[in-house]
């Protein structure tokens, strides 16, 4: 108990972002739940394929890029603003805002010259996404400025480390995905380069790796919650997409797992 406690900085007085770090993790597992059972949020290979298409006709829907550029630009711009409305907050606090917006500026980056579409997004389910990032954002900043004191046991540096070690891996093996897709190809293929002769999402483990990292740059109980609502969400994503392969093409290699190399 005291090696737990002693890696988080103390709790914030505030309530409502004690009440945030709960409604992070249950509705994140929730989401991730929902995929495994097959409900998925409108957007990539679940909505192009699994949609009823005849019951969407009044959803307003975006071109997959609109979309993604919609989901991460306000979570950069908030993270730049950070720079600004908290100048003087400590070594740690620049680190966490510095990764958060690198974060997301990486996104766009990949929005605008890696990703490769086939499909689009409907307009609700971007608006859900692109506020979660947001307010999540918003939270880990704000709950950082608070001044709440060191944790005992230092790990901003491991958690830089945990970062670009995931935010790398998350780009090489999205490049990766890109470059399956020659000549203005749509299709879908199975992709075996990098770790995906391991695990069908090996872009989501490194994902799982970078907010931990996260975590550990920020050591508060917000980002903790936060880290573990994005695995589960991602875990639930990760199992959908095996799912999804393995109906769609009879040659998915059985022993490649969903997220987690041997495992799951």
């Amino acid at each position: 108990m005291f090696l737990i406690t002693s890696i988080f900085s103390p709790l914030p007085p505030s309530l409502f972002i004690k009440t945030m770090c709960v409604v992070n993790v249950v509705t994140m597992a929730n989401l991730g739940y929902s995929e495994i059972k097959g409900k998925h949020l409108k957007y990539s290979k679940f909505w192009n394929f699994n949609s009823d298409k005849s019951s969407n006709n009044k959803e307003i829907k975006l071109s997959a890029k609109t979309g993604m550029l919609f989901l991460y630009t306000p979570s950069f711009l908030a993270g730049l603003a950070s720079f600004w409305l908290f100048p003087h907050e400590g070594f740690r606090f620049m680190l966490l805002t510095s990764a958060l917006t690198v974060h997301f500026f990486k996104r766009i980056v990949e929005v605008l010259f890696i990703h490769k579409y086939s499909s689009g997004m409907v307009l609700d389910s971007a608006i859900v996404i692109s506020l979660s990032y947001l307010i999540s954002t918003a939270a880990m900043i704000y709950v950082q400025s608070e001044g709440l004191g060191e944790p005992t046991i230092d790990l901003k540096f491991l958690g830089m480390i945990l970062f670009l070690l995931g935010i790398s891996g998350n780009f090489y093996h999205h490049n990766l995905l890109s470059k399956m897709r020659r000549n203005g190809e749509k299709e879908y293929k199975i992709p075996t380069s990098g770790l995906f002769d391991k695990v069908v999402c090996p872009h989501y483990l490194f994902e799982i790796l970078g907010f931990w990292g996260i975590f550990f740059i920020a050591q508060t109980l917000y980002a903790f919650c936060y880290a573990i609502g994005v695995t589960f969400y991602l875990m639930g994503r990760s199992y959908a997409t095996r799912a999804w392969y393995l109906s769609k093409f009879e040659d998915f290699p059985k022993h490649v797992k969903s997220i987690f190399p041997y495992i799951f």
